[in-house]
């Protein structure tokens, strides 16, 4: 048996097919042991996460999902370029699955790399409803390794995500378990001076928000590949091995900072599609994302894999080693970053403060960093600048002076969008037709959640024109972080790279920045668009795609033309 059946057999690739091409998936309740509490969720096949699905570039696929549940239920194909139809949006794709149907999807592979698929219904997701999928390649890969496993993070929470969003409707700091105490104050008095900090919680009161607001969702147990922290999911090695590691966050609201003390990564593949190499010691995952990493271990000793919140509220953790229950050090949970007045300034331009409010604040004790962190020249808003070298970490898509800004725990390289390369490009790179500007918007005190102001419920569709390449402009008004996915068609991040800026199909926009992707227009139908946390999806940012025309049209539009013809 070579190394790499060896691999699939012992990274938990699990087959559900009936045939070649052809596979079947049950919806189930089932429990979710996390090491910490065991909860009632919904899986697939009776277990969750669900199998990883294996597919190979080029062929077709036919999935039989049987609904054993009591309510409706659905399938979404993440990343995956399919057929409307069959991208598994109830109210959007299809009408959903009845309860005891099954229903067939149908659809070609015609790319590769490591996605996932999940429930677009309800809070199905997050109460377990997820599973990885792996695309092999027509051809050879441009990087080698020897085995790969994949690691699927999720943040299971001990309480339905029914509940959950009734109680952060209920009070929007409902989970917040990091709020700043009155030794905090006392600390920070401290450093700063009374009257300074005094002056700066008042404010920060003023507009009804806390700098510990970073993560919406606290107290999880984090999960990799359906295991808790002390459970310790293990990947085993031989001495030599180069190790490719599928990480997916299938999260309903946590971004991870993942890192393996005493080991180099290097970033192969983004959001399924292969990136120019990138060694770093650490990089941050947004929900709904994933990359592709290879790690070569030289020796037999353990490594951890190490996956903190990026609010430090929580980790996940697993293991790779030579055998089955050997472990290393597991790394302390680094303090809670806090946001800063540049992570508020795209708020305070324009949110929902009440304006007298603004006139009554006193910025006269804030310091430096804080003042430009007002300014909206020094953010990096669109021209990506790093600005002056300040000594302060920087990273063109956070805000300048952001609390947010990661750093690797080691003071080695951490990865930014803006190291992300495309390996080869997929699409010419032409002038887009136009720009839609995408303001990201809230009220978090409501618990509210919306795209220029308006909520789903309340918005027109989106409508492009088959053939056209669209520039979309994200103004992320809020002070949380927004990993925005777009359903059907790539998103071509801006780094400034031309050509070569990386497909993916999930782009965070940090607290008061303004981030670009362009996207061709190559998929007629109806398409989903929105947050990917679950619950700013849920209470309104969420728009529909409607894209006009087809091939055919392009086609006849073309002969049209060569004819001297009115376009």
């Amino acid at each position: 048996m070579n190394k790499r059946i060896l691999a699939a057999i012992l990274g938990g690739f699990v087959s559900v097919a009936v045939h070649a091409g052809e596979y079947d998936i049950s919806v189930d309740r089932v429990q979710i042991d996390t090491g910490d509490f065991v909860k009632e969720g919904i899986g697939y096949n009776g277990a969750s996460p669900g199998p990883t699905l294996r597919f190979k570039e080029g062929e077709e696929v036919t999935i039989n999902v049987t609904n054993n549940l009591d309510e409706m239920t659905s399938i979404h194909w993440h990343g995956l370029i399919l057929p409307f139809e069959q991208d598994g949006v109830p109210g959007i794709s299809f009408p959903g699955i009845k309860p005891g149907e099954t229903f067939t999807y149908r659809f070609p592979i015609t790319q590769a790399g490591t996605y996932w698929f999940h429930s677009h219904s309800g809070f199905q997701e997050p109460n377990g409803a997820y599973g990885a999928i792996v695309i092999e390649p027509e051809g050879r890969e441009p990087f080698r390794y020897d085995r790969e496993y994949v690691v699927q993070l999720t943040d299971k929470h001990p309480h339905s995500g029914d509940r959950i969003m009734r109680n952060l409707k209920m009070s929007a700091d409902y989970y917040n378990r990091q709020q700043q105490t009155v030794g905090d104050f006392i600390d920070e008095a401290g450093e700063k001076g009374f009257m300074a900090t005094l002056k700066d919680r008042m404010m920060w009161g003023d507009m009804r928000m806390m700098k510990a607001d970073i993560e919406d969702v606290q107290g999880f147990t984090g999960l990799i590949n359906g295991k808790g922290p002390e459970q310790n999911w293990t990947g085993t090695f031989e001495e030599g091995d180069r190790i490719r590691l599928r990480f997916i966050n299938s999260s309903a609201m946590t971004y991870f900072d993942i890192r393996i003390p005493g080991l180099e990564m290097t970033v192969v593949q983004a959001d399924g599609n292969n990136v120019q190499p990138v060694n770093v010691d650490e990089f941050r995952i947004g929900v709904a994302e994933t990359y592709d990493v290879i790690v070569h271990i030289k020796d037999k000793e353990a490594y951890t894999i190490f996956a903190e919140s990026m609010g430090r509220s929580g980790f996940a953790r697993g293991t790779l080693a030579p055998e089955e229950g050997m472990t290393a050090d597991v790394p302390e949970v680094r303090d809670a970053p806090l946001l800063t007045m540049a992570d508020m300034a795209g708020h305070m331009d324009h949110g929902d403060m009440n304006h007298d409010d603004m006139d009554d604040m006193d910025h006269s004790d804030m310091n430096e960093d804080e003042m430009k962190g007002m300014d909206h020249s020094a953010m990096g808003h669109g021209d990506m600048d790093h600005g002056e070298k300040s000594g302060l970490p920087e990273d063109p898509f956070y805000a300048k002076g952001s609390g947010l800004i990661p750093t690797a725990s080691n003071g080695g390289k951490f990865l930014s969008y803006q190291d992300l390369k495309a390996q080869k490009p997929l699409y010419e790179d032409r002038e887009p037709t136009r720009e839609i500007e995408l303001r990201l918007t809230g009220n978090m005190e409501r618990y509210e959640w919306s795209i220029n102001g308006v909520k789903y419920e309340d918005a027109d569709p989106i409508v492009l024109q088959y053939g056209e390449r669209v520039r979309f402009k994200f103004v992320n008004e809020t002070m949380m972080t927004h990993p925005m996915h777009l359903h059907g068609m790539w998103s071509i991040l801006d780094v400034g790279e031309g050509k070569w800026n990386p497909l993916k199909h999930v782009i965070s926009v940090a607290p008061a920045t303004t981030v670009y992707m362009e996207t061709e227009v190559d998929a007629p139908g109806e398409w989903a668009f929105h947050c990917h946390l679950s619950y700013h999806a849920a209470a309104g940012m969420f728009r529909k795609i409607v894209v006009e025309g087809g091939p055919d049209d392009e086609v006849a539009t073309d002969e049209k033309a060569d004819k001297g013809g009115d376009a």
